[in-house]
Parts: C-alpha cells; sequence; structure tokens
C-alpha cells in the first residue's frame, strides 16, 4: 500500500472521534469558514501543481 494511504486510514469511531474533537475545538460556526478555508487552499495547491507540470512539458 502506498504511505499516503496509511496516513489517512481511518474508519468508523476514529472519524467520529475526529469530528467531535474538531466540533469542541471550533464550535459549530466556525467549522464551515474552516473547510472554505480548506478548499480555497487545496485548489490553489492544485492550480499551482498544475502550472509548474505545464511549464516543465515545456
Amino acid at each position: 500500500m502506498k504511505p499516503s494511504i496509511l496516513l489517512f486510514n481511518f474508519f468508523g469511531p476514529e472519524m467520529l472521534v475526529i469530528f467531535l474533537a474538531i466540533l469542541l475545538l471550533f464550535g459549530g460556526k466556525k467549522i464551515p469558514e474552516l473547510m472554505r478555508g480548506l478548499g480555497k487552499g487545496i485548489s490553489e495547491f492544485k492550480k499551482g501543481k498544475n502550472e509548474s507540470e505545464e511549464k516543465k512539458k515545456d
């Protein structure tokens, strides 16, 4: 198996504990803001990665 898959191999009870911890730490109103920021960060990373790959091809 790939090491990256092993890092995020969470199921059932583990995910529940993680979600509860996030809810307790940040509260219900902050979670949408955090997820929005995370989504923007991931999209910027993908955009930068794609631009880098395009430059390598040229």
